[in-house]
């Protein structure tokens, strides 16, 4: 049943890359996460596998209770193998801490792919709401009534003077993480990119790359996030990203313009160039496509290019990652086997876009 109920995963798109929700040129997907420890238990980075399975043990019966909880599935990582994990981060619905955990873990995933749960990653608790574009108070009002109902259920690590105790102290207060996954290839392409992750930087904000911290940048895909919980309401977090991103979107914008104004033939070229390349390669790596569709992205915004909806660029920028790859054909693949299934697999999609 939980095997099943994974393959499922693996033969569908995931919601958020729908291309559906608001300012969805440029922001792909909002997340809510909230970190939460239960009382009288060590932090998972402290417990060893006994400590954890008990804690699996207590929490797992506590979502069948959770009414928005009813439509998904626990899984223990004990059932969830070594790719299917990294197809799963892959699909960011978990870490890359989780994948590099061990045993004592389990995750929760609902049948919408929207609500995911990870238990014993840092946190006993990483709850985690996720949609398309630019819907940070979707997500929040989910994320906020599912948490109300787990702590009718079970007791919160809580101090009255400090709110919410985490492993990590940048989590401790509110315990929330609000991010917005967008795509900047006009502040990059002019170099202004650099002036605007110091100044986000200022203000409480950080940018990490497209699996979260400690990972690359790719395809001029950014997730910028709150830094610290401590000393805001969780509103107030929320609100004051989606004032900045608004103004990131502006800038975007602003600096497409200016792409078209000073260097429109060099922009064109590398918007058909790109497309050009992936519509014929017999070999591609992964970095390749996901720059390449990231131009595609750009000449799609700037009206170069209509053959193609941000849905369709957004599942390839998925689907071609290694382990969606090899869950697509069934089995593992060497690093050269992969770069020549991704260009087989996206001149397939290509040739379905363009009709023929």
């Amino acid at each position: 049943m939980e095997l099943s109920f994974l393959d499922k995963l693996c033969r569908k798109s995931a919601p958020w890359l729908n291309g559906d929700g608001p300012d969805s040129f440029a922001v792909l997907s909002s997340r809510i996460r909230l970190a939460r420890n239960i009382s009288d238990f060590p932090f998972p980075s402290a417990a060893d596998t006994e400590s954890r399975e008990k804690i699996l043990d207590f929490l797992s019966p506590t979502f069948i209770k959770v009414p928005g909880l009813k439509n998904g599935q626990f899984i223990p990582t004990s059932g969830i193998d070594n790719l299917t994990q990294k197809f799963l981060m892959e699909r960011h619905l978990i870490s890359p801490e989780f994948v590099r955990g061990g045993s004592g873990r389990g995750l929760y995933i609902d049948g919408e792919e929207k609500i995911s749960i990870m238990l014993n990653e840092e946190d006993h608790i990483r709850l985690q709401v996720i949609s398309s574009g630019m819907s940070l108070n979707e997500c929040w009002e989910i994320a906020n009534k599912i948490d109300d109902d787990l702590s009718g259920l079970i007791q919160y690590d809580f101090s009255d003077k400090f709110g919410y105790l985490t492993s990590c102290p940048t989590n401790v207060g509110t315990g929330l993480r609000a991010s917005v996954l967008i795509h900047l290839p006009g502040l990059v392409h002019t170099g202004e990119i650099e002036g605007m992750i110091g100044n986000i930087s200022k203000i409480g904000l950080v940018v990490r790359g497209f699996y979260g911290e400690g990972t690359d940048v790719l395809g001029n895909l950014f997730q910028i996030s709150n830094q610290t919980t401590l000393g805001r309401t969780e509103e107030e977090i929320i609100d004051s990203l989606v004032k900045v991103t608004r103004k990131i979107i502006e800038n975007e914008q602003n600096a497409q313009e200016q792409l078209m104004t000073n260097a429109s033939d060099q922009i064109e070229d590398k918007v058909w160039r790109s497309y050009g390349i992936l519509s014929h390669a017999r070999v591609l790596t992964s970095s390749e496509v996901m720059n390449m569709l990231s131009a595609l992205r750009l000449g799609l915004s700037l009206g170069i290019i209509d053959r193609f909806s941000y849905r369709e660029l957004n599942e390839l920028l998925i689907i071609t990652q290694p382990a969606h790859l090899q869950k697509y054909v069934g089995k593992e693949m060497d690093n050269v086997e992969r770069d020549i299934m991704r260009a087989d697999l996206v001149r397939q999609r290509f040739n379905n876009s363009d009709g023929n």
